[in-house]
């Protein structure tokens, strides 16, 4: 069966470009416009199989229909919730994700530069998220970010002056602020979910080891342990810390000591058997990292396993 080709995505540089495909009127400021889904009059299902904007876009959807996959399962999101997605980041939706109302706003970051927002906004990790892991929101917390939205959407109603700009980046940073803070919660209510997620990387990693991938490919890496778990790295690495304290780099290091350990106490390969075995290029490499871990070399571990 042959692979249909890939849909090559519709490319926006503008804000006004991407409303004109919307069937929606010029932003009243070129730099960033806040747009309610109700408003869009034209066709999108070609446009929302693949495109890429230049600008930031934050979208709150409600009444979403169907489920949404998130990680490794599917769960019912019928209220919606919060995405974010940074400039020139791929966008595509599925059929599940397109009946629904809400508001997106785009701001390009030309509109930021001049700000302490504009240097600050790489550490939003969640615009690096993919779409299936969105924010979802309660009650309460859906009431705050409208509010957030009402108010951007109330500034950009009134005629532009010199205070304008400052009070839009104050919201947009205020609107980012709240999502932090939800995210937050998000992670620690949905803990059972992600402690099965660190489960099912820990079966990754040791089969990854147990059928030679190791040997072959080296060291797993962040992106390859997060894209068979379906996640994005940077969401995978917020959830594990938010989780254990750790990011997934350490978690990868610490699964790679343990397997060591197990190899050095219950066989006699050489260290640099074990060390290529693991995935390690150089042997010095594997007893560097063995011995910052356990402030021991792996020699020295394996003699205290062995008879006086």
């Amino acid at each position: 069966m042959e692979k249909e080709p890939e849909q090559t995505p519709y490319i926006f540089q503008s804000i006004s470009e991407l409303n004109a495909a919307l069937g929606l009127p010029k932003p009243r400021h070129p730099l960033i416009d806040l747009v309610n889904y109700k408003d869009i009059t034209a066709d999108t299902t070609a446009l929302s199989k693949a495109l890429v904007l230049n600008f930031y876009k934050v979208s709150f959807k409600r009444n979403l229909k169907g489920k949404v996959k998130y990680g490794q399962g599917y769960y019912d999101f019928d209220e919606g919730g919060l995405s974010f997605v940074s400039p020139n980041q791929l966008i595509s939706a599925g059929a599940e994700d397109q009946d629904y109302e809400g508001f997106t706003l785009l701001f390009h970051p030309d509109f930021i530069r001049n700000y302490p927002l504009g240097s600050s906004i790489k550490r939003y990790g969640f615009f690096s998220y993919a779409v299936a892991e969105a924010l979802y929101l309660s009650e309460k917390e859906k009431g705050i970010i409208i509010s957030v939205f009402e108010n951007i959407q109330q500034e950009l109603s009134t005629s532009i002056d010199h205070f304008s700009q400052d009070v839009l980046v104050s919201q947009v940073e205020l609107l980012l602020n709240y999502s932090n803070r939800f995210y937050n919660r998000q992670f620690i209510t949905r803990k059972a979910v992600h402690s099965d997620l660190l489960l099912e990387m820990e079966k990754i990693m040791a089969a990854y080891f147990d059928n030679g991938e190791a040997l072959m490919k080296g060291p797993p890496t962040v992106p390859q342990i997060a894209e068979r778990l379906s996640v994005s790295p940077r969401y995978l690495s917020d959830m594990l810390r938010q989780l254990t304290g750790r990011n997934t780099q350490q978690h990868i290091q610490d699964m790679i000591i343990e397997k060591a350990k197990e190899i050095l106490s219950t066989t006699n390969l050489s260290i640099a058997e074990i060390a290529y075995g693991l995935g390690f290029e150089h042997p010095q490499s594997f007893n560097r990292i063995f011995k910052r871990k356990t402030q021991v070399s792996p020699v020295t571990f394996r003699q205290s396993f062995k008879n006086p």
